[in-house]
């Protein structure tokens, strides 16, 4: 599981690169909140998640992990194209999806702390 959380972790940083690249290049910032939300939730939290689960595995093994893995990556994405919504003035679309996004991540955040102080333990 550690594995996967680090895979997906650097696509994120690939796209928040690039999407960070492409503002700058443009000088058009409208994304930088949906910049900064794929690189601290995607690419940053998830590599740290995958870390923690490589170097715990009992934490990684768990269908809690499974399920956490699932929440924040459904979660993430809907709640980028809400920001997206939000910077042309879409908020009838957006607001719902930023709802159900963010309470998937938020979800899956829960579920990531009662993982790790249920099987993370001193070695």
């Amino acid at each position: 599981m550690g594995a996967r959380f680090i895979q997906v972790s650097v696509i994120y940083f690939l796209i928040g690169v690039v999407m960070g690249l492409a503002m700058g290049i443009a000088e058009a910032f409208r994304y930088t909140s949906a910049h900064a939300h794929i690189n601290l939730l995607g690419w940053a939290s998830l590599a740290i998640i995958g870390v923690i689960y490589t170097v715990y595995p009992d934490a990684g093994k768990t269908k809690l992990a499974g399920v956490q893995f699932w929440l924040h990556n459904i979660g993430l994405p809907l709640l980028v194209i809400s920001m997206f919504m939000f910077a042309h003035d879409n908020k009838g679309v957006g607001i719902p999806t930023a709802a159900i996004g963010g309470l998937l991540v938020i979800a899956s955040v829960v579920l990531f702390v009662i993982n790790v102080l249920r099987k993370v333990r001193q070695r």
